[in-house]
């Protein structure tokens, strides 16, 4: 660990962490401001998005603006392609939302995206029966004994902003369905011990995660380590906006504009600082494969 690696790691956590907010403003502003419209406007995000991964892979070669626009792909695609076509589901269904002392707990798009709980898990087993740096599966696939056999797997690496992209929908994904599962009176509660071991757990887990990014010497790297690190955090901020311990300005970003506009300000401040500075840049070299960079975690 050293000074450079400990100003990636705390940058790229922050430039994740400003997007969490942002993108759940930016779901509310798309249902308040367009409202019978704001389906039209979720596949305007949605393609917003596509246009923001096909940018990035094609910026292969600089990996630091692949990666960024990988994710920032993946949050427009996220918000409006998924989230809303659960909405859509919902509305169209007429699913009634979970009622809570006469508030709602959960939006009926999250009861019907629970739904696709068995296709996640469908879809991770490609990534459980893959080659894969990351520290989890590897970890998996020795504790079950594949190890060996996955790591004589060879074929075409995915470009950075492709990979990027796909994880983060990925770990999205994942970590909703998990608060969804435990939320779920029929299985757990939000007060209930499983709840309470999925938000300290989360913490705890995110501050390991953390120490490992703050030894990345790579910049891009640290932001594609800092996506899972920000998203298992997130866990935990979820879990006490649950239990209302504090106010969640992003989902009354009209009310809380001033403090939502700051956080727009700065991810958009750090953006530019990381795109145009070379100490945040750097080219994607012949004899340095992608694997061999990632090995760093």
């Amino acid at each position: 660990m050293d000074k450079r690696s400990v100003r990636n790691g705390i940058l790229s956590f922050f430039v994740v962490l400003l997007l969490m907010p942002i993108g759940h403003a930016l779901m509310v502003m798309n249902e308040i401001v367009l409202e019978d419209q704001k389906y039209n406007g979720a596949i305007a995000i949605g393609f917003l998005g596509l246009v923001l991964l096909i940018w990035g892979l094609k910026k292969n070669s600089h990996p630091t603006l692949a990666t960024l626009l990988g994710f920032l792909g993946a949050v427009l695609v996220w918000t409006g392609w998924i989230e809303f076509s659960f909405m859509w589901v919902a509305e169209k269904n007429n699913v009634a939302h979970y009622m809570e002392g006469g508030e709602i707990a959960t939006k009926r798009e999250y009861l019907v995206m629970l739904s696709s709980l068995g296709l996640l898990v469908t879809v991770t087993l490609f990534y459980y029966f893959s080659r894969s740096n990351c520290t989890f599966f590897i970890w998996l696939q020795r504790f079950s004994g594949i190890r060996k056999e996955i790591m004589m797997q060879t074929g075409y690496k995915k470009p950075l902003a492709v990979t990027t992209f796909i994880e983060t929908i990925m770990i999205l994904w994942f970590f909703y369905i998990l608060l969804l599962v435990v939320y779920d009176p029929d299985i757990a509660g939000d007060r209930h011990i499983a709840t309470y071991i999925v938000g300290f757990g989360s913490l705890v887990w995110s501050l390991y995660l953390i120490t490992r990014l703050l030894r990345i010497q790579s910049f891009d790297y640290a932001v594609r380590y800092a996506v899972p690190t920000v998203i298992i955090f997130w866990n935990f901020v979820e879990v006490l906006g649950r239990w209302e311990l504090f106010n969640e300005i992003w989902i009354e970003p009209i009310t809380y504009w001033k403090e939502v506009s700051a956080f727009v300000i700065a991810l958009f401040v750090l953006l530019y600082i990381f795109i145009k500075n070379p100490a945040f840049n750097r080219k994607a070299s012949k004899d340095m494969t992608i694997g061999k960079m990632e090995q760093v975690a």
